[in-house]
């Protein structure tokens, strides 16, 4: 790879490289003489003194950047005496219209996910994993079941190594019929439109894209205050403690019986995690100025 690179950069002349995660990092400051603009997507890239050593090596051309505040407050716990500005967050972001334009009506995705048009649904969509911690979901929603809109449902989309032990746990607690697994579903986001309500119980997630899509498809959003999740919903979602079961009940609860400001989860979406948005950061930032010579 660092000799392909070099062949690469060899035939052009290139101002500077993007590597999104930290072997790509490393093979373009290896392979090349180029400023190299890093992107972290999770925590820990620099939980090994390895690593630390390779950055401080090359940190006169380097700018690292993490996807949420949380990830680049890890890196800058780790990098102390590096400048701030040389460790900055630029957000993920998606093409608002096109993600808009794919989503399905609600009618055809519960018929293709087989769900009943008279059911109020809760969503979440994710790897059945413990970092995305389904099992709070499925017994926070037990909790608040009572609570909720008549023929509340749960819909738990995404496969994984924890499926047959969620599936357990919905017998256990004698719910199976108010759960619904989908398994892996392609292209899942186009179906968003089948949730009256979207919830994310990640432990710790850096980002949370799926957050992003719950937004576009105007959907009220509960998550744990944990991550950078719990920076993308900031004013416009709810927040439950991580991993606490009462605490995610009495947000559901709260959420399905508040009025959905849809105007205020699009408005936050354009601001913060639009391809604008992202373009408008990403030349503000410092050492992106210097290179492209920006006042």
């Amino acid at each position: 790879a660092i000799r392909r690179i070099r062949e690469i950069v060899s035939k052009e002349d290139f101002l500077f490289c993007i590597a999104h995660r930290s072997k790509p990092t490393y093979i373009a400051l290896l392979g090349t003489k180029l400023p190299v603009i890093s992107v972290h997507h999770n925590y820990g890239d620099f939980n090994r003194f390895s690593r630390r050593i390779l950055v401080n090596l090359f940190r006169s051309r380097l700018l690292l950047l993490g996807v949420s505040n949380s990830v680049r407050d890890e890196m800058r716990h780790f990098l102390p005496h590096w400048p701030k500005d040389r460790i900055e967050t630029l957000y993920n972001r998606i093409d608002i219209e096109s993600t808009q334009a794919s989503f399905v009506s609600k009618r055809i995705a519960r018929e293709y996910l087989g769900i009943s048009q008279n059911y109020w649904v809760v969503g979440n969509v994710g790897r059945l994993h413990h970092d995305k911690d389904q099992a709070t979901l499925i017994k926070g929603f037990k909790i608040a079941l009572p609570k909720l809109p008549k023929n509340s449902l749960l819909v738990i989309m995404g496969s994984g190594p924890l499926e047959s032990e969620l599936k357990s746990l919905t017998q256990r607690l004698n719910i199976e019929s108010h759960v619904k697994f989908t398994g892996n579903i392609p292209e899942g986001k186009k179906y968003f439109k089948a949730f009256d309500m979207f919830a994310l119980t990640s432990d710790h997630e850096p980002f949370g894209m799926v957050l992003l899509e719950a937004m576009a498809a105007g959907l009220p959003i509960v998550c744990s205050n944990s991550g950078g999740g719990a920076e993308v919903v900031e004013g416009i979602g709810e927040l439950f403690e991580l991993g606490n079961e009462l605490s995610l009940a009495e947000t559901l609860i709260f959420t399905a019986n508040k009025k959905i400001d849809q105007i205020s989860i699009l408005n936050k979406l354009h601001e913060w995690f639009s391809d604008q948005a992202g373009s408008k950061l990403f030349l503000n930032l410092l050492f992106v100025k210097k290179l492209l010579g920006i006042n």
